[in-house]
């Protein structure tokens, strides 16, 4: 009866509630493993904009990534929300760390599972050195430049005190922008702790934080919210046709080995 109630007229449907999962690093490539503004706008609007949802959730899994990728990808979230005049809710299942915390502030509450990490609010940049390596070597580096910051950080040249300057000042912008956006989202119910040193929580730690709401998970939460009837519709990114058959094989196992680093950070 209940597939009927479609092709039945003045019978009200069943709420719909789609599921989008947000699973992975956050990085600019539209190809491999990694979210991606470009590569999840189709994806995001189909779920605000098909039928009539009675809400939008999302399943978020995520150890972070571009900040700039998590800010569009969060900012499309809620101007389609506002749009709408929608409701979001998001459910974390490893991770919401960074990037991926961003996204999970995107909604109007944050549930989380009592073993979830939450938080690492802050900027990182990692890189390697080769100077040494390539002097042993017998290799010259020859750089050439109009600008005399053009090439900081070289990996292959000598670390120099101003460009490490230079790179933590980019940071201090950036991690002042995440802090500023926490707020907004999540306002009075932040904890009066200092919680933008990169530092992570977990399960009731992180509610008590206030960086979540609560214990729950997102087919039984979505039901007491919205009703036992509550038809839950997952959203997820498809692979290409490509990529089944390996022939994107390299840059796929290229965004693996990131996305696995990663997520090790959290012992994940």
């Amino acid at each position: 009866m209940g597939h009927m109630k479609r092709y039945i007229p003045f019978v009200k449907k069943d709420p719909v509630v789609p599921l989008i999962r947000l699973h992975g690093a956050i990085a600019a490539s539209r190809r491999g493993p990694s979210l991606s503004d470009a590569g999840l706008a189709p994806l995001i609007e189909r779920a605000f904009t098909r039928g009539k949802p009675a809400a939008v959730a999302l399943l978020i899994n995520s150890p972070g990534g571009s900040p700039v990728q998590s800010s569009l990808i969060g900012a499309r979230i809620r101007r389609l929300a506002d749009d709408k005049g929608l409701k979001v809710h998001a459910f974390v299942e490893d991770v919401a760390a960074s990037g991926g915390y961003w996204l999970a502030t995107a909604a109007d509450d944050i549930w989380i599972d009592r073993n979830s990490i939450v938080g690492s609010i802050g900027v990182i940049s990692a890189g390697f050195g080769f100077s040494e390596l390539i002097e042993r070597h017998g290799i010259e580096r020859r750089v050439y430049t109009a600008g005399q910051s053009k090439s900081m950080l070289d990996p292959f040249k000598p670390e120099k005190a101003e460009d490490v300057a230079r790179v933590k000042a980019l940071q201090e912008d950036i991690h002042a922008n995440f802090i500023a956006h926490v707020k907004a989202r999540r306002g009075a119910r932040l904890a009066d702790q200092d919680l933008f040193t990169g530092d992570v929580w977990i399960g009731e730690r992180a509610i008590e934080m206030g960086l979540a709401d609560g214990i729950a998970h997102a087919t039984p939460k979505l039901k007491e919210l919205y009703g036992k009837t509550t038809k839950i519709v997952p959203y997820q990114r498809k692979r290409s046709f490509l990529s089944r058959f390996g022939a994107e094989f390299a840059a796929d196992a290229a965004g693996l080995v990131e996305e696995r680093a990663a997520f090790a950070r959290f012992g994940i």
